[in-house]
């Protein structure tokens, strides 16, 4: 991790150094400036799965963050990237962004841009490849969504966990060695088993104002059926609670989501640094873990 950095912007003294779980609730703070929902247990997960830098200005406030989350030795993404609106204009979001790639190096690296950080990534080498549209409501109870034949879901078992971790590699690109079972320990699962193997999985936790769905694992069809049976699943079991879900809009889920009472909210582009990620063409990531960590 880099040391302790300072900088001079617009004649005002502004302190970077890494992240530290202390900053959390600054953090949160500077996120529920700008209306995110995340809890300061929201911010706790992504700081111990990660790491990354803050901005201080001259009295010791909070005033800027990024983080970023490495997976394997050559792939990583990153987010969290705020800046305070009183401080904003003033390349402290640059500088976030150029410490945490001076940090991740010559990794692939994945982010979700909105409209408004999108023209900055693009001076910095990242380049669109994709769009994952955000879901979000009070979830309606759900019709049954039949599977193929030999194929149910079941309770996720303790040795369930290395089957989990090659799936979600594969379907992400990402490897999810270390970032599954950290999910797994503030989150439940289901899976989708065929004649006895798992082929795919679906997780839920608490997340801002309800919960959150994510990561989706399952088989690709034209139907979509697998990946609709896990989310139905969980929002079957919180119908009336409110819910949100990030999929990837080549997955074709927007509509019948809209239909569930999961409104699309907002959409971001999904941007790559120094390269793509390998597809597996067998199984699809429907739901991302979140818009940061991917």
């Amino acid at each position: 991790m880099s040391g302790r950095k300072e900088a001079q912007v617009s004649g005002h003294e502004i302190v970077y150094r890494p992240f530290s779980l202390l900053d959390v609730a600054g953090a949160r703070a500077l996120s529920s400036e700008l209306g995110w929902p995340h809890r300061v247990e929201d911010w706790q997960f992504v700081a111990e799965a990660g790491t990354g830098f803050v901005a201080e200005d001259a009295s010791g406030t909070l005033v800027g963050t990024g983080l970023c989350w490495k997976f394997g030795h050559d792939r990583a993404s990153l987010g969290m990237v705020i800046v305070s609106a009183q401080q904003q204009g003033r390349g402290i979001g640059r500088k976030l962004m150029e410490l945490l790639l001076e940090e991740l190096g010559e990794r692939t690296v994945i982010l979700h841009a909105t409209a408004e950080g999108r023209h900055l990534y693009e001076k910095l080498g990242f380049e669109a490849i994709g769009t994952v549209d955000q879901h979000q409501g009070t979830a309606f109870q759900p019709p049954l969504v039949s599977l193929p034949p030999g194929e149910r879901l079941r309770p996720l078992g303790s040795n369930d966990t290395a089957r989990l971790i090659e799936l979600g590699s594969r379907a992400s690109g990402l490897d999810r060695g270390t970032i599954l079972p950290a999910l797994l320990e503030v989150s439940q699962g289901i899976a989708l088993a065929r004649d006895g193997d798992l082929i795919g999985f679906a997780l839920i936790r608490r997340f801002g104002h309800g919960f959150s769905i994510g990561p989706v694992v399952a088989p690709d069809s034209d139907d979509s059926s697998r990946a609709k049976a896990l989310i139905s699943y969980w929002l079957s079991l919180h119908a009336g609670a409110f819910v949100r879900i990030d999929t990837p809009h080549e997955c074709q889920l927007s509509a019948w989501l809209e239909a569930l009472g999961l409104s699309r909210v907002g959409t971001v582009v999904k941007m790559a640094r120094n390269g793509a990620l390998p597809t597996d063409a067998s199984v699809r990531q429907f739901g991302i873990v979140n818009q940061a960590v991917c």
